[in-house]
């Protein structure tokens, strides 16, 4: 199917509304696995395919890159009075879902993939595309509120439950990823029954390798033994923070006016 430019947003959210629940498994679930049995992931910035599932981006960069775009465009969110949103794709179109203050009622906003686009930069011509219909409504009314009712009025409303845009609080270990590192621990390992004595073990695997007197490297034995430290510090109080998130969906709160990455769902406790 092919979309003109032309095509006003309403006609194309009815043309595409089948292809959203044709597409919920491909938008939600990320991981895939190859014709061999292994299991790879896709990264959560752009679907490329990852080379380890433990993985969830290609690079850093390429998340920097998709946060970004969605932070400079958060006026288009508050002037649509968003609580909260939520940011996802396929390979075929990205969608944002947003629930407004005072509604019970999610309204959907749909567009498709541009062959060799990157989800940044299709979020930031679906963005373009909106903000415009939201101004000219604007100047033709000059009135705010009113703009903001006109582009709601051509969201598709899928009944989704709010959940899904609203996301349970998440306690986040309050750890620094960099210390997991040194000792090759994955986060997921700091819910282990006996985690003072796996940080132990794992320090003792990597003395092993990179303490001096063996020929390693001081500054990086120096880096391993302060991890070793805080994460056994850490094991003995664990501390958390508290994080609003889904595991594979952008999310905003209209609190903070704030973009969040997806949460790892090995990070949910």
């Amino acid at each position: 199917m092919k979309f003109g430019r032309a095509l006003t947003l309403i006609d194309f959210c009815n043309s595409i509304f089948c292809l959203y629940y044709l597409n919920m498994k491909q938008l939600i679930v990320r991981n895939i696995i190859e014709p061999n049995g292994s299991k790879k992931g896709r990264c959560l910035a752009c679907g490329a395919t990852l080379k380890t599932a433990r993985r969830k981006y290609c690079s850093m960069e390429c998340r920097k890159r998709l946060l970004y775009k969605l932070d400079v465009r958060t006026g288009l969110i508050r002037a649509l009075n968003a609580k909260y949103a939520t940011f996802y794709f396929s390979e075929v179109m990205i969608i944002m879902d947003m629930l407004p203050y005072g509604s019970e009622q999610i309204f959907s906003f749909f567009y498709p993939r541009s062959p060799g686009s990157k989800p940044a930069e299709d979020f930031s011509r679906m963005a373009d595309m909106l903000g415009n219909i939201w101004w000219n409504e604007r100047k033709r009314t000059n009135k705010r509120y009113l703009a903001s009712f006109h582009l709601l009025g051509k969201a598709v409303k899928t009944g989704a439950p709010l959940i899904s845009v609203k996301p349970s609080m998440v306690k986040v270990p309050s750890i620094k990823a960099t210390h997991l590192s040194h000792l090759k621990l994955d986060k997921a390992q700091l819910n282990a029954a006996e985690l003072q004595k796996s940080v132990k073990e794992a320090y003792r695997r990597q003395a092993k390798v990179h303490h001096p007197d063996l020929g390693g490297d001081a500054a990086t034995f120096r880096k391993l033994h302060q991890a070793y430290r805080e994460l056994t510090s850490w094991a003995r109080r664990p501390s958390f923070t508290k994080r609003r998130g889904f595991p594979d969906k952008w999310f905003y709160d209209g609190r903070t006016n704030k973009w969040v990455q997806p949460i790892p769902s090995q990070m949910q406790r």
